[in-house]
């Protein structure tokens, strides 16, 4: 793995956008894409969770909101069509990585705003299809925004102060969104809890706005920015009705097979979580002996990830199983988290506060230790240190289960949750980073960090099951555990190296 870590065979990649030459701005542009992308993600995954757990929502149907969550797992699917097409107007006002992110931005503006108009969750179908829509265009922003990252960044050096930005910002929004949306809903409603992170998510917008990379006229410019305009209005109202029928189905399919609050559904979440690694394992001998001009590797839409197999050859599956593992015990927290906290007694408030005032200063700690780890170890060596993070900030969980409500007692675990999995989460992001092409970098970083959270999202929308069964003690033994289990395969993938194409 030494080649593929240390960003030997990355080529240079040039600023993409005029005012992005400097460190100092395009750290601070990945603070603001981070924060831009972190505060929703608490809304549809974490608060979610609180909001129907308040409004007395079966523990088992919260856990399967949490698939929701799967959403960006398939992020795979729609994003060649990101690094291949440029929002009509938008592309040409902003450029092709800023449009996208720029529609993503007011994506997820109309998707919150929606979320709060339904916040009393009367309709469980209605509440999921917003928090889909929430997740999606959550989703197609960090999609561009980490491709346009690995073009600036090529190298683990480059890598590590972007990533740490990106992560600061990231994990900052979700604390605030965390913190903010309880202690609003505890005073107010979660109407206007919503409508608050939905100003907050809608601040960033202007100021991404006023970078426009491609020097146009003025009259240029306007009808640019009109036609964006007009060209989102219309990809937002598909998305909904697109959604809305593909929802609609899945229920049906649900109900026709029984699918319901009773239903336990943990054996089948594991036999579909290794369907990827079978599918794969039967795909590969063939994959490996592709010539340069084979179709599946020069197609648009199934190129770039024929391109990850075909240069690992074998040695992908102990890679991909290893990425699988990784962020066991971030996702599981986040998705059976507030749901223990609010059963040990603690009120919203007391929630907010730690997810704030404590967990904002512990994550970007983590975080920062993590960036420097990646640059200063081996990444091998940080990889295993950030899966012994992650365990411990995970079975932290269930010394709070035992103790008495206490702000000390839900502060430290906050604290060291969020530090350990900072910590770990900014080792991985540029673990993969450095598995990617540089001629892929949007479909290839979003198939591999998608994968990388296939498994513990498909767990975690069974968690309430899980939970059900062994408590939720058990489940955050169980969870920290897994994670830990990541361990096992460094001393397989330490020395992968990606197979180069012949002269």
């Amino acid at each position: 793995m030494s080649a593929v870590i240390s960003g030997a065979s990355l080529p240079e990649t040039p600023s993409v956008a005029t005012g992005l030459d400097s460190a100092r701005s395009r750290f601070a542009l990945y603070l603001l894409l981070g924060f831009s992308a972190g505060l929703p993600y608490y809304m549809f995954s974490t608060i979610l969770s609180a909001r129907l757990a308040k409004h007395g929502v079966d523990l088992v149907l919260i856990g399967f909101f949490g698939w929701v969550q799967l959403l960006p797992t398939l992020k795979f699917l729609w994003a060649p069509l990101l690094d291949r097409f440029s929002v009509p107007g938008f592309g040409r006002f902003f450029g092709p990585r800023l449009g996208w992110i720029m529609l993503s931005q007011l994506g997820i503006f109309a998707a919150m705003v929606a979320m709060a108009f339904t916040s009393s969750d009367a309709s469980l179908p209605l509440t999921a299809l917003f928090a889909v829509l929430l997740a999606f265009w959550t989703t197609t922003l960090e999609v561009s925004a980490d491709a346009w990252r690995i073009e600036l960044a090529p190298t683990p050096e480059t890598q590590g102060p972007l990533t740490a930005a990106n992560l600061w910002g990231y994990r900052s929004a979700m604390v605030a969104a965390g913190s903010g949306a309880l202690i609003v809903a505890d005073h107010a409603n979660w109407a206007w809890a919503y409508l608050v992170i939905a100003a907050g998510a809608f601040a960033p917008l202007p100021i991404l706005a006023t970078m426009r990379p491609q020097a146009r006229a003025g009259r240029a410019r306007g009808v640019a920015l009109a036609t964006g305009l007009g060209a989102s209005a219309v990809i937002l109202g598909l998305s909904l009705l697109l959604a809305a029928g593909v929802g609609a189905l899945v229920l049906r399919a649900a109900a026709a097979i029984g699918i319901s609050a009773k239903t336990d559904a943990t054996t089948t979440v594991l036999v579909l979580c290794l369907l990827p690694f079978l599918i794969m394992a039967a795909l590969l001998p063939r994959i490996v002996g592709l010539s340069a001009g084979a179709w599946a590797r020069r197609s648009t839409m199934v190129g770039p990830y024929v391109d990850i197999f075909w240069r690992f050859g074998y040695k992908v599956l102990p890679l991909l199983a290893f990425v699988s593992f990784y962020r066991m015990g971030d996702v599981l927290t986040l998705a059976l988290s507030k749901p223990l906290e609010i059963a040990a007694h603690y009120d919203l408030t007391t929630m907010g506060i730690a997810d704030g005032f404590v967990a904002l200063p512990s994550s970007m700690a983590g975080v920062a230790l993590g960036a420097v780890l990646a640059v200063r170890l081996r990444l091998t060596r940080a990889l295993a240190l950030g899966a012994i993070g992650s365990a411990l900030g995970n079975w932290i969980f269930v010394w709070l289960w035992f103790q008495p409500p206490s702000p000390h007692v839900i502060y430290i675990a906050t604290a060291l949750d969020q530090f350990a999995h900072g910590m770990e989460g900014a080792v991985f992001v540029v673990f993969l980073s450095m598995l990617v092409n540089p001629r892929y970098p949007g479909a290839q970083y979003a198939f591999l960090s998608g994968f990388a959270f296939l498994l513990p999202r498909l767990l975690a929308g069974a968690g309430g099951n899980i939970a059900r069964h062994i408590g939720f003690d058990g489940f955050f033994w169980l969870s920290g555990g897994l994670s830990l289990a990541a361990v096992l395969f460094l001393p397989l993938i330490a020395r992968v190296q990606p197979r180069e194409e012949a002269a």
